[in-house]
This record gives structure tokens, sequence and C-alpha cells, in this order.
């Protein structure tokens, strides 16, 4: 079906011409047929050559009135936007030399006015001929319009172009609220996978390096888990000798490899020790009697440990450590006073409190202080603080550590060289300023002997021994004290003892001689063993009875003048 207006459709008044530069079809109007229509006002005889008028004229003269003509055919509209030529004047009384007027727009001859010629005009997409009536005609005043100059559907106006900027504008800030959140969201994410890596890494990390705590103990780097014993350590004793006031401290410091741990280990005085020939002792006189190698023999004997060399530290040297280093920084637990004031109650040479900044002497004072009633212990918790705190500032090269040591000039154990202990405080000090290091204290029974618990808590442990102290069911342990005035017959009860399977514990010298000698027990079931070491030593029945037993001893004996060796 054909839904264009185009040429020779019913009564077409336009034909297809060509394009114009917009690619759309041009018409031109196809003039119609002239036709006879009624003219009142037209004369009969107006004319051989002009058509017929509209009708009779009243006022003009001849002939027969034209008879009406009607045209019944439809007329197109008229889209005529040429100019029309002048219009003549109207004459009321037909005189010469005027034309009539015709109130149709006709010629004032009798005959139709003929169609002027054709406009091209630009009529696009026509669904087929409009019924309805022609538009007015175009004035002279009125401007002639071209194609050109009309504005087309496709044309967006300005108002539509504002409509679409707002959309535009809408949807668009819509989409950056939208991309924003989904950026927030995604740096949200990021930020908690990167935060979970971080614990993770560093979980990770302390479990490697073996300082997560339980598992510190017996984890090595790796994950590999190693038992106590079979743990790598280096350790040395350190002999601190108080040359103002008398007395010594031990401390053994251990450097765990295998863990990356370091301790300080602090051991009581009272702590019992056996030599090879079965003579038990304390520490305290371990180290005044037999020196620096009998010492650490016998402690590496009841400790299970194997001890690498002594470090006997006088006080003096210690105070220039301390100064060498650059002070130390500890937290004290008592006010000391300075050991050089002339009258009580001066200002204290150390204070009580956290974080005190400790000088050479101060720190001397502070270690070696054991105040009245104090159970020798403090004094020696006391000095492990100090010991601590210097290998915290201690530098963690070993060159100037070694330095450090030869600037001391003191005279070391020939089994303990320089270097050798500048290398080994190095690397305590690098697990001091880590937080890799702690200080324990041997815990020690009154008997000066160690516990199935002190055996798990301090020797398996941080040692990695075997405590060897002797317990219940082995040789009786025998305290002698000599009361004959004669100092030969110590060491000759001795010998009797040990051969004859008993612990010998050296009780001393009485300050005054005794007639009688005598063999004390503390409990009903000791009685028995205090009789047999009275009969070893050649002494009566009589001697013996219950009494007060010195520490770490089952029987104590009291050798009177009526003791003979020789006898024995």
């Amino acid at each position: 079906m054909n839904d264009r207006y185009d040429a020779g459709y019913g009564n077409d008044q336009y034909e297809l011409v060509g394009y114009d530069e917009y690619g759309q079809p041009v018409y031109r109007q196809i003039p119609a047929q002239q036709q006879q229509t009624y003219d009142p006002y037209a004369g009969q005889g107006q004319g051989q050559g002009q058509g017929q008028g509209y009708g009779y004229d009243p006022y003009a003269g001849g002939g027969q009135q034209a008879a009406p003509s009607y045209d019944t055919g439809q007329q197109a509209p008229v889209h005529d936007t040429g100019r029309q030529p002048v219009m003549p004047g109207y004459d009321p009384y037909g005189t010469g030399g005027h034309a009539a007027h015709d109130p149709y727009g006709q010629a004032a001859a009798g005959g139709r006015q003929p169609r002027v010629a054709e406009q091209t005009a630009h009529i696009p997409q026509q669904a087929g001929p409009a019924d309805h009536a022609a538009g007015p005609r175009q004035t002279e005043d009125e401007p002639e319009y071209h194609t050109g100059q009309f504005a087309f559907v496709e044309q967006p106006d300005g108002d539509s172009e504002d409509v679409i900027d707002w959309l535009n504008f809408t949807e668009n800030r819509t989409e950056r609220r939208e991309e924003a959140k989904r950026r927030a969201r995604s740096r949200m994410i990021a930020l908690v996978v990167v935060l979970a890596l971080v614990a993770v890494g560093g979980a990770g990390y302390l479990w490697y390096a073996g300082k997560i705590p339980g598992l510190s103990s017996s984890t090595a780097k790796g994950g590999t888990t190693i038992s106590a014993a079979a743990q790598k350590r280096d350790v040395i004793v350190v002999h601190l000798h108080n040359t103002g006031g008398g007395g010594t401290s031990t401390v053994l410091l251990v450097d765990n490899t295998t863990t990356k741990q370091g301790s300080s280990v602090l051991l009581p005085n009272s702590l019992a020790l056996t030599d090879d020939d079965g003579t038990t002792t304390t520490l305290a006189k371990s180290v005044d009697g037999d020196g620096s190698s009998g010492t650490r023999d016998q402690l590496d004997t009841v400790l299970g440990t194997n001890i690498e060399g002594t470090w006997r530290l006088d006080t003096p040297y210690l105070q220039n450590l301390v100064d060498l280093v650059g002070n130390i920084d500890i937290d004290t637990n008592a006010d000391v006073p300075d050991p050089d004031a002339k009258k009580k109650g001066e200002e204290p040479l150390v204070h009580q409190g956290k974080d005190q900044t400790l000088g050479g002497k101060a720190a001397v004072a502070y270690a070696t202080y054991r105040a009245s009633g104090e159970a020798q212990n403090a004094q020696l918790e006391r000095f492990g603080q100090v010991m601590q705190g210097v290998l915290r500032k201690l530098s963690s090269d070993a060159s100037a550590a070694t330095t450090t040591v030869q600037t001391l000039a003191q005279i070391l154990d020939p089994s303990l060289t320089d270097k050798d202990l500048g290398t080994f405080l190095a690397k305590l000090a690098d697990l001091a300023k880590d937080g890799d290091y702690k200080t324990a204290l041997l815990p020690v029974q009154s008997d000066g002997t160690l516990s199935a618990e002190t055996s798990s808590s301090v020797v398996k442990d941080i040692l990695g021994g075997t405590a060897k102290s002797p317990s219940a069911g082995s040789a009786v342990r025998v305290s002698v004290q000599n009361a004959t005035g004669v100092k030969d017959d110590t060491e000759k009860a001795r010998v009797v003892l040990v051969n004859g399977g008993y612990t010998f514990l050296e009780g001393g010298t009485a300050s005054s001689t005794r007639a009688t000698s005598e063999v004390l027990y503390a409990g009903a079931a000791d009685k028995e063993n205090a009789t047999e070491v009275a009969k070893t030593l050649g002494l009566g029945t009589g001697a013996v009875r219950k009494g007060t037993v010195g520490s770490g001893a089952d029987i104590s004996v009291v050798l009177g003048q009526d003791y003979k060796p020789s006898s024995s």
C-alpha cells in the first residue's frame, strides 16, 4: 500500500521534480484546468479574450447574463508562497480606464484569473491528500521562505539539550556515588586482607623465631620440636666477690643457641655440693676454699651441666663495667644507703622505684646490699638485676664487647679468654635487648638439696641437666664440728666416715673445746643411723642422743677431747 501522496493520485496537484540538499523529495504544483464559476458582478460583454466572470454585473451594459458555472471537482489545498501580482483598483461605476473590483481576488474581466506560476515546494512524506481549505495567500510584504530555513523534528531544540544534559548529570552523579562506594568497599576488604596477612606473618615469625610463650623452651626455628636435653647451650659461671664487705654471689649465664633464649640462674650460697672424694660442702665454702675450677666441677656434678668457664668478678671491676657501658636502668626494690656515709640518716645512694639509673658505685652497692634480717636470696636477686641491666647496655657487636672486657684489665680464668668472654656476652646482650632474656632463682631446700620440682622447672628446662643432689635412700649425710682443739682431727674423721659409706659435711671448728663428744639425730628414724656413726668414729653409744641437727645433714657430730682417731 502506498502511503505517499504521489503524482497522479486522484486530482493530484503536485509532481516530483527532484531532491534537495538534504535528500528530501521536492514537488511542484500542477496547473489545474480553468472552470466557469458564477460571478454576480461580472458583465456579459467584457471582451472575448477573457474567461467568464463570476456572475452578472448590474452596472455593466451589454448582453445576456452568463449562466453561473459550478466546479464540483474537489480542489486540493494550495500552498502558494510566491509573490502575487498587484490587483487592479475598484471602479464602482464600471468606467473605462480602471479594472473592476473583484471581491474574490479575480480580474475585472469576465474570465477566470489564471493561476500564478508554480512555486516549487518541499512536501515531505505526505500520507495522502489533506481535506482542508487553503491557507491565506501571502501578501507582498511577507518575506519569501525557502526549504533550507525550516527546522525539522530530527534537530533537537535547546530545551531538549538541557533535559538531556540534566539526565546525564543525574545519571553520572549516581554512578559516581556507586563507584565511590565500591572503591570504599574494595579498600576495606584490601585493608582487612593486609592486616590478616600481617597478623599471620607476625605469628609465623614469632613461631619460627621460637618467641611464642610456651613453645620457645622446646621449639627451635623451623618448627622442629627438640627435647630440653638435646638443646645446645653455652654456660659460664660468674662469682661476684665483695672485696669491701666480704662474701660471694654466684650466677650462671646461659645462652640457649637452639631456642635463642638467654637466662641468668641465681645459685644460693646454701646449695650443697659434693667433691670427688665424697665431701659435702656448700657453694659459699666451695667458692672461698676450692677456687674456680673446683667449684665449676662440683656444679657440673650437682646440676648435670657443662660449664665452659668461670668469670671472677670482684666489686671494683663490676663498678668499672657499669661505668663503661654508660650506667644501667633497673627497677630497684629497696633504698640502699651510701656505704661511705659518715652519718646515719643521710640521703640513700640508691632510691627504691622503677627505671632508676645507677652508676658504677650505686650498682655495686645495690648488688651487694642485704638488709638486716633478709635472706641471702634477696641480695642474690639484686645482683641478678644488675647483671641483666649490664647486658642490656653492653654492645651486641662481638668486637666492641671484647674491647669492653679488655678495658677492664682483669685477670680471667685461663679457660676463659677475653675474646671468648666478649663474644659470649655480646650474644646475651643481643637477646636481652630483644626481650628474650629472663632471670630465675634456683630453689634450694633447707638442707641445700634440690627437689624434684626444682629439677623440672630450672635444672631441666633452663640448664638441660639433671639434679644429682643426695636424696632419701642415699648415703647418710654427717656434719662434723671439731671441738677437740686439734685441727687435724677433722680430716681424720672425714676419711673414716667416707670410707664407711657416709657423706661428709664440713661443720667447721667450735669456738671452745669440749671434753665429750656428741652424736645428734633429729627424728626416731635417724636414731639407728646415729648409733652406727658413733661406732664408726669409735665413740660409745652413750654419745648418741636426740637434738638439733645442722642444715643439710642427717646426723650432726661434735668431736670432743674423748675422740681418739687412732682407735678408729
